[in-house]
């Protein structure tokens, strides 16, 4: 699953590679915004076939919450 993320990360919001790892932090680390968030929140939708809530979105502040939170949906 964290391959799965990191691709996503990598391909749609052009983080780099080196710099995603499980603790890397979204918006410290990475340099998301609120609004690259919202289109990973949409695309993992997509790309899992899942649903997330939107009361969950505050759970996701490093790569390895994105991760956990995919693997326990899935």
């Amino acid at each position: 699953m964290f391959e799965k993320v990191k691709n996503l990360l990598m391909e749609e919001l052009r983080v780099e590679e080196a710099k995603i790892t499980l603790e890397a932090e979204l918006a410290n680390d990475l340099g998301v915004n609120s609004l690259e968030l919202a289109d990973l929140i949409l695309l993992c939708e997509e790309k899992f076939n899942l649903a997330i809530d939107d009361e969950d979105l505050h759970k996701f502040i490093t790569v390895g919450d994105v991760v956990a939170y995919l693997e326990e949906r899935a």
